[in-house]
């Protein structure tokens, strides 16, 4: 008798009733799973429509390249452009006081990335720091700023690089602040990435993501601000746009690409050639400053490092005066040079 006559007769011998209740059984989980599912992506998107009501855009729009890009201009003199990090909006540089503390002295341009605060993030493209460069390039054409001085936090600050290597004569010279330079093992990145995985992805950012991300929203708080506590201005960030299924998901594509992006920049940095600081708190508990910040002076002949004691991962938040000093400092470099020019 054969494996599959075999195979027959233990199911003809299962009684046909108890088939049924197990069939019934699992269509029963499978339709409390699919309505619990539905039922949170229904909460996710009220609470992502309310954050959006609560939370209007505080600045203009530009369509370029087919993003609908949102951003805040303040001040006069020479621009100063600001790209905020992963999963953060113009929110976190407006409640840090860089914003006002800035715009006494310079015309402050800040984004919103694709796909963060009130910007587009069409699916069509891969956002990569080149991409992104090449946006935010076409946005100042359009502000008429053919030369700039940029700061970039965290996953910004390699936008910023992205884009003064591929366009140093708009780049007048960098600030790079607590940022991701050189490829390293990251297991957790793996995590935070799944919800830019195709299909699942979806899923899991219109559904389980936004309810984890609120409950955990305390630890990661603690994680990027440790040492220091939370200051009481970062109250004033719009915590909720950041807690929407599409931000989650930019987000999470935004932690995918850090390490592919380290890998491809990390042989390219001494092509930087302008004024660049690098200021990185002393104690960030979410990147190694020695092993990203302080290698990455070490390749930029020019560079100068600043270490912030005390500090952690958001410095802007925790040491606006310092990051304020660095954009001086780069500032006052780069008109020294135009000047021997």
């Amino acid at each position: 008798m054969t494996s599959t006559q075999n195979i027959r007769r233990l199911r003809a011998a299962i009684p046909v009733h108890h088939r049924s209740e197990k069939a019934s059984a699992y269509l029963v989980a499978s339709a409390v799973v699919v309505g619990a599912l539905a039922a949170m992506a229904m909460v996710n998107r009220h609470l992502a429509k309310n954050a959006e009501r609560d939370n209007p855009a505080s600045g203009r729009f530009l369509d370029v390249d087919g993003v609908r890009l949102h951003y805040v201009e303040r001040g006069s003199g020479e621009p100063l452009v600001l790209l905020h990090g992963n999963g953060s909006m113009i929110g976190d540089f407006e409640s840090s006081g860089l914003i006002d503390l800035a715009s006494k002295n310079y015309r402050v341009i800040v984004f919103d990335r694709p796909g963060f605060g009130h910007s587009d993030r069409p699916r069509g493209v891969v956002w990569t720091p080149d991409a992104q460069a090449d946006l935010i390039r076409h946005a100042l054409a359009r502000l008429n700023v053919s030369n700039a001085t940029v700061l970039g936090h965290s996953w910004g600050a390699s936008v910023a690089v992205a884009l003064a290597l591929k366009y140093p004569d708009l780049t007048r010279g960098l600030v790079l602040a607590s940022g991701y330079y050189y490829p390293t093992a990251r297991p957790d990145v793996v995590a935070m990435g799944a919800p830019a995985l195709p299909v699942i992805g979806d899923i899991l950012s219109h559904t389980l993501s936004p309810l984890i991300s609120r409950a955990i929203w305390p630890l990661m708080l603690a994680k990027i601000f440790g040492p220091r506590s939370v200051p009481e201005k970062f109250g004033a960030f719009p915590k909720e746009m950041a807690l929407r299924p599409s931000q989650i998901r930019a987000s999470a594509a935004e932690s995918a690409l850090m390490t592919p992006d380290a890998i491809k920049f990390r042989n390219r940095y001494a092509d930087l050639k302008m004024p660049v600081v690098i200021i990185a708190g002393e104690e960030d508990r979410l990147i190694d400053i020695d092993t990203q910040s302080a290698r990455l002076h070490s390749d930029i002949s020019q560079s100068r490092f600043h270490r912030v004691a005390g500090n952690g991962h958001m410095i802007q938040q925790t040491a606006t005066d310092q990051v304020m000093s660095a954009i001086r400092e780069v500032a006052s470099s780069a008109s020294k040079l135009e000047a021997a020019e």
